[in-house]
Order: structure tokens, then C-alpha cells, then sequence
């Protein structure tokens, strides 16, 4: 199987499996370091209950690129 061939496959993967490829894809580029890994881990956890629970709002993601775009006109 030569790389355009397996492209083609990974691309055609459900979005779950094709996002487990990219990320071990990119750990392979820099060594990681287990402590900071789970501490993103640990945030990303926290934010996410803090979204399912009601106690943060989440923001469209057209506002967030349209304030990103703003502050990039000035």
C-alpha cells in the first residue's frame, strides 16, 4: 500500500477512528510528557462537565471566528 492509498482509507474511517489516527499520528512527531498529558486530560474533563452541567455556557463557533476576525481587523 503505497501513502496515497492509505490517505485514501483513513479518509474514509468514522470521524472517531480518523481523530485516534491524526493524534497518534502527532505524538509521533515530539516526545509527550505523561504529567502534562494528564493534566490537559484533567482540563478537558472539567470543562466538559462544566459544559453538561449547565455551569458554563459554550460559544458558536461563527461568534468565536467572527470575534477572532475583529480583533485581527484592528
Amino acid at each position: 500500500m503505497n501513502t496515497e492509498q492509505l490517505i485514501a482509507e483513513a479518509c474514509n474511517l468514522p470521524v472517531e477512528q480518523r481523530a485516534m489516527v491524526v493524534d497518534r499520528l502527532l505524538q509521533t512527531f515530539a516526545a509527550t510528557n505523561p504529567e502534562i498529558d494528564r493534566a490537559w486530560g484533567e482540563c478537558a474533563r472539567q470543562r466538559s462537565d462544566e459544559l453538561a452541567s449547565g455551569k458554563v455556557a459554550g460559544v458558536a463557533a461563527d461568534v468565536v471566528f467572527q470575534r477572532i476576525e475583529a480583533r485581527l481587523a484592528r
